[in-house]
């Protein structure tokens, strides 16, 4: 690829070798100003994507805005921030995250000093608009990431009010994992003859390097044998799937009292009591982390090795974000889900799409015939 010195040697440093096959398929007609549609789950490597052809367009001599990125969620905002820093190291370039839940006053300080590249979810870049903090009529490239999710969430109608501000000669790139009439809509309405990219199908599991494993177990034993399988996994960090904010404000504490290096994360917690928790889990410092399906959107961890489903995804789409947490980015992982007396239906569900061959049968000793 025709990349520049910096940026070659920033890839370098981050261990970079190849580019995925999204990566190869996105990063050199971004570089040559084509507008991107790619459908792709998460883990195929898109960040780093869209963040080269951002790195190798944007001008680090120009103090203003000239790229924002739309996410779906805070963590995601700071996850994608942290990337874009660590690929334009040497290019010169300000990266500044702008989302909700944390005071807006730094965020409007720094956007004052000066910044080439906005990443941020949609309610506070209007936020920072309507403030006339941030100005994006002199943006040239913008990407909408994690598109299907800003469709549940309801961020649509700004997503839309964003792009009408900024100039209509601009480069757009989007990217979902799906890809549902409402956002087809929108690329008919703001996109200028887009390439279409599709990296494996939208009806196939895309995380084929996942071991995936399930256990039926009864609601009540669930925590016993979560403790089981943790003491026998040993080192290695785990993300744990909970369906409510309660039921993380309950296992935390009961894994804390048998000595797991453990903390939650979900909407009802402080701002940055979930930057602490993320932080934590990043650096490798934390070993467990509880999360709710929401709170997990910004997750992308290469290193992860497991995922437990403690708590049955509602349904196969929500299953595959769960388990695609792990094996990220080609490497390996291993899913967990546990399948209690009222989940029979959804598990049905999960076995008919994902294939019974697939899914490998765990039996735990507390139900081995000896000890009933």
């Amino acid at each position: 690829m025709r990349l520049s010195a910096p940026l070659v040697r920033a890839l370098g440093e981050m261990g970079y070798e190849a580019p995925t096959p999204i990566q190869q398929q996105i990063i050199q007609p971004m570089l040559d100003g084509k507008d991107v549609v790619a459908q792709a789950q998460t883990g195929t490597g898109k960040t780093a994507g869209f963040g080269i052809p951002i790195a190798e367009l944007v001008d680090g001599q120009q103090s203003h805005v000239q790229a924002v990125v739309l996410v779906p969620t805070r963590e995601l905002a700071v996850q994608v921030t942290e990337e874009l820093h660590r690929i334009s190291k040497y290019r010169g370039l300000r990266v500044t995250a702008v989302y909700g839940g944390k005071p807006i006053k730094g965020q409007i300080d720094e956007l004052a000093r000066g910044t080439q590249v906005v990443v941020g979810t949609p309610g506070r870049v209007i936020d920072h608009l309507e403030r006339r903090t941030l100005r994006i009529d002199r943006v040239r490239l913008a990407v909408i990431d994690e598109a299907d999710q800003m469709l549940d969430i309801g961020f649509f109608p700004d997503i839309r009010r964003i792009l009408r501000s900024t100039p209509k000669q601009r480069q757009t790139a989007l990217f979902g994992a799906t890809m549902p009439m409402a956002i087809r809509r929108l690329i008919g309405s703001y996109f200028n003859d887009p390439l279409l990219v599709r990296v494996g199908s939208e009806e196939e599991v895309p995380v084929s390097k996942v071991r995936q494993m399930y256990c039926e177990v009864a609601s009540r034993d669930k925590q016993e044998v979560l403790l089981e399988l943790l003491d026998s996994w040993g080192a290695g960090q785990t993300l744990i799937f909970r369906r409510t904010q309660m039921g993380i404000d309950r296992l935390v504490p009961a894994l804390k009292r048998r000595g797991h290096s453990v903390r939650g994360i979900h909407g009802g917690m402080k701002q940055q009591e979930r930057d602490e928790a993320m932080q934590a889990f990043r650096s490798g410092e934390l070993r467990i982390l509880i999360a709710t399906n929401v709170a997990s959107r910004g997750i992308d961890i290469p290193t992860m090795e497991r995922v437990v489903n403690y708590d049955i995804p509602e349904n196969m789409e929500e299953y595959i974000h769960r388990i695609g947490r792990t094996a990220r980015i080609g490497r390996s992982g291993m899913a967990m889900t546990f399948v209690a007396e009222w989940d029979l239906e959804i598990f049905d569900a999960i076995v008919e799409r994902v294939g019974a061959e697939n899914l490998q049968h765990y039996e735990t000793p507390i139900y081995k015939p000896a000890n009933r």
